[in-house]
């Protein structure tokens, strides 16, 4: 006789769910953690052990420049890895971009300075930041469209909330980064600058292991593996080039979200040290916000489950602009305290708020077969003008105009602005079926 099935028998697909959540965090976790570790550390030393030749505020801005470096090569890797994500598979995709990303990171960690190589040393940093860029442009893609789409079979009316398992891995990595460098940044300068810096990269092996080991035990995206099975004529890229309302869409919807991040973290730490702050107290503040980041994401994700995305991330982004001076005059003041405050305001609380739900709203933008391609490409793009240029400019206005926070807080407002006139025009998606087979239009008023 056979036994009955069990109603408390674990649910497979919720098991799967879960399991593919974790990977997702993990992968977005490496992500962060690599580039934010690289801007920490940008923003202490670079400037002296990579161009030491250049005029101090120059070197910064160099330095800095490779950071854009990275965030150029992202859309790269968004077009390849998702062309491949779309045609073969995701989950061989995210295999492949964590093993370059940890790999990247650890190498980075073994590079000789400029005092030892010369000029190569510049050069080898910018490749391997190009790198980094590339596997990091289909690693979010990857991670965040296996986390949807399994949800959508077992709890597609709450994708936001487990999407948010994903977008948890920024504040994560930014926390695990700023913890290491608070660590080795206590060191004697003399040891800081000769070996302590490295220390943070070589680490990011142990996350690389941990997350090829969740990765391994993955199920392919059943909505992939329906998908699959239907003819297709062209590239992804090739159908999305016909029609690119939606990844301009996708691009501009992002980029609030990722200038207040890139400002108020990795730019923040070397304005902040220049203006009278120590090292410590600065990734102090920094890892603050980013534990309130780790609360107010899900709960954001979470509430465009009920009310939609447009809401939820409109509010982060008229949040963004309304702080936007008062949180670089709480900065000015040069008290840690409020220092703790402003990060805690602009980035835990208005930025998360934009970020929560943008990973459900971008894959809801795309259909199945384009969708690796079409989120990656749009979001790696509003990283590439919110994150990898604002600081650069955010530098060089500083040195132009010698000093004051103006600049820093015209650009929120410029980022915080671009993502609210777009999500007001967007058409709100949280209700729709992800089964879709191709990309469609996503202004408001139009089908789906």
């Amino acid at each position: 006789m056979q036994p009955s099935p069990s109603a408390a028998q674990p649910d497979p697909d919720s098991r799967q769910l879960r399991r593919v959540a974790v990977s997702g965090l993990l992968g977005t976790t490496v992500e962060f953690y690599d580039f934010l570790v690289y801007g920490t550390v940008a923003a202490l030393v670079f400037g002296d052990l990579f161009f030491p030749q250049a005029d101090p505020a120059v070197g910064t801005i160099a330095a800095f420049g490779t950071f854009a470096a990275g965030y150029l090569a992202r859309p790269l890797g968004g077009i390849v890895f998702g062309h491949f994500g779309d045609r073969i598979g995701r989950k061989s995709m995210m295999l492949l971009t964590m093993v370059l990303m940890g790999l990247g990171s650890f190498l980075i960690g073994l590079l000789p300075t400029y005092d030892a190589i010369g000029v190569w040393a510049p050069i080898l940093l910018v490749a391997l930041r190009v790198v980094q860029g590339i596997a990091i442009g289909g690693e979010w893609g990857g991670a965040m469209l296996m986390v949807v789409e399994h949800a959508e079979r077992t709890q597609g009316s709450r994708r936001g909330l487990w999407s948010s398992f994903t977008q948890l891995g920024a504040p994560l990595g930014s926390v695990l980064s700023a913890g290491v460098v608070t660590l080795v940044a206590g060191l004697p300068d003399d040891d800081f600058r000769s070996w302590g810096w490295r220390v943070p990269f070589l680490l990011s092996i142990v996350l690389l292991a941990v997350g090829l080991f969740v990765r391994l035990k993955v199920a392919e995206s059943p909505l992939f593996a329906q998908a699959k099975r239907e003819p297709v004529d062209k590239p992804p890229i090739v159908e999305l080039l016909r029609r690119p309302k939606p990844v301009l869409l996708a691009a501009c919807v992002g980029i609030g979200a990722f200038t207040t991040q890139s400002l108020l973290t990795s730019f923040m730490i070397s304005y902040a040290v220049d203006n009278g702050y120590t090292r410590p107290q600065v990734l102090t503040a920094v890892t603050v916000a980013s534990c309130v980041a780790l609360a107010v994401l899900p709960a954001a994700s979470a509430l465009s489950d009920r009310v939609g995305r447009r809401p939820v991330v409109l509010a982060g982004a008229l949040a963004s602009a309304a702080l936007a001076f008062p949180v670089l005059a709480l900065v000015d003041s040069g008290s840690p305290g409020l220092l703790i405050l402003a990060l805690a305001l602009g980035h835990g609380v208005a930025q998360s708020t934009m970020y929560g739900p943008l990973g459900a709203l971008l894959t809801e933008m795309f259909g199945t077969r384009v969708r690796y391609t079409g989120a990656s490409l749009g979001y790696q793009a509003a990283t590439l003008v919110g994150a990898g240029f604002s600081p650069l400019i955010a530098g060089s206005l500083l040195a132009s105009y010698g000093g004051g926070s103006t600049p820093v807080s015209l650009l929120l407002c410029v980022g915080a602005a671009i993502t609210a006139v777009t999500v007001w025009r967007l058409r709100e998606t949280h209700t729709d079926a992800l089964d879709s087979p191709a990309a469609t239009p996503t202004l408001e008023g139009t089908p789906r």
